[in-house]
């Protein structure tokens, strides 16, 4: 019988989404059923799946407010089933902190939720500050020169790693 999974993401940029797509292009090449959606307006049905992914992207040291709420809202559900939470955020850039138990951002969201997700995953974003608001631009360059990233506007740096992301596809098609 074919598994039947939903991701259910939160993309700022673009990146996040990007990373889910991927992952559901692994999932049906596995012969998985697989559905995408935004968190934004996300009214599906839901409970019917086999798995779910649910990702953020982390804005200014937070995941998605929305993707927050949904958590809170059927983490009881959440603990029943084979899912998965990404993160995606530039912090993971750093290989020091590119795991579910390095990474400042997911250890403090998965300390402040109820759901305890079956598979973790943290996945760098992109840096682009072309695709930035003035205000975003300013303070994404200073939390890169804090934290020793690039600050040069021409910057475009795909920091993700593809095959850390079908690694995690193909061991999440295996769950």
């Amino acid at each position: 019988m074919q598994k039947r999974t939903i991701i259910i993401y939160s993309s700022v940029d673009g990146q996040t989404k990007k990373i889910c797509q991927f992952i559901k292009e692994v999932l049906t090449d596995n012969n998985h059923y697989a559905d995408l959606f935004s968190i934004s307006n996300f009214k599906e049905e839901f409970k019917s799946y086999d798995k779910i992914v649910i990702a953020s992207s982390v804005r200014y040291g937070k995941h998605n407010e929305e993707i927050e709420k949904f958590i809170g809202e059927n983490y009881e559900f959440l603990n029943s089933k084979k899912a998965a939470f990404i993160s995606v955020n530039l912090v993971a850039r750093k290989t020091e902190k590119n795991t579910a138990e390095t990474n400042p951002y997911v250890i403090k969201f998965l300390n402040s939720i109820e759901w305890k997700p079956y598979k973790v995953a943290v996945f760098a974003g992109t840096l682009n500050y072309k695709l930035y608001t003035l205000k975003d631009r300013i303070l994404i360059k200073l939390i890169m020169l804090m934290t020793k990233g690039p600050t040069s506007s021409k910057a475009v740096l795909e920091y993700t790693d593809w095959n850390k992301v079908e690694e995690f596809a193909e061991e999440f098609v295996r769950i």
